[in-house]
């Protein structure tokens, strides 16, 4: 049997209750709650016929260890999970242009649940990270991405700079964001299949990642700020490939 699961937050759960109902084996909603939005996932889920249980808020404080749970919580069957040997049949079955986000290092939870939800907003195929020094889906993660990390493929790999390598071979041409760069984002041909490369939240890429990337670009930066939250320029270089894709 797949593994037991949280999925906390408004936005998640009614993700989860409208895409894959199937898996969610409970609900606890908070007694203190009686709103409108609550009601309406309440009426969602006994349509559904799932368990639906009031419960003190503190309760689901407990479950969520005190994150922002909003009054709600789903025990579920967790998504199929993605293993490395999985992403070559992924890319088997993509027809068009390749695209890949490759998040090399990211920790917070956070941020990695921010990028999973602009990737599922610009289509990409699959979100790639290496397993060490790495955040993996956590309900944190889940609540953020309000139910995008049901719907993208994330695959964490054992060696990063070797599955580059065999994105190469396959003619990915893997991009990375460097804020030394020579080039600005905009100088980029990002219409073909690519793997975009962002890295950790303040290191950046690391020196192998770095090594194996076709090309560093930037984003060009008009103020004092002299660089972006990661899941902010994950944003800004998927949309540029999109922008490109749609308009060629």
């Amino acid at each position: 049997m797949s593994e037991k699961f949280l999925v906390f937050g408004l936005h998640a759960v009614e993700a989860l209750l409208s895409t894959h109902p199937d898996r969610i084996l409970r609900l606890l909603v908070s007694k203190e709650r009686h709103d409108q939005k609550i009601q309406s996932l309440i009426q969602l889920a006994e349509e559904k016929k799932i368990s639906v249980e009031c419960v003190p808020r503190h309760e689901l404080d407990r479950l969520s260890n005190r994150e922002n749970h909003q009054g709600l919580i789903a025990f579920c069957q967790r998504a199929n999970a993605y293993f490395e040997n999985d992403l070559e049949n992924l890319l088997d079955n993509i027809s068009g242009p390749v695209l890949l986000l490759i998040l090399d290092g990211v920790q917070d939870p956070h941020n990695l649940g921010a990028c999973l939800r602009t990737a599922n907003a610009a289509g990409v195929h699959a979100v790639i990270a290496p397993k060490d020094k790495s955040v993996g889906i956590t309900p944190t993660v889940a609540k953020v991405a309000s139910g995008a990390a049901e719907m993208v493929p994330f695959i964490q790999v054992t060696n990063l700079a070797r599955t580059l390598r065999n994105l190469q071979e396959r003619n990915i041409w893997i991009y990375g964001a460097a804020a030394e760069a020579d080039k600005t984002l905009y100088q980029a041909d990002l219409k073909g299949s690519i793997a975009l490369v962002l890295g950790a939240e303040g290191s950046g890429l690391r020196r192998l990642t770095r090594e194996h990337c076709d090309a560093l670009f930037c984003i060009p930066m008009a103020g004092s700020v002299s660089s972006l939250n990661v899941s902010v320029a994950t944003g800004v270089f998927l949309f540029e490939a999109v922008r490109q894709r749609v308009s060629s």
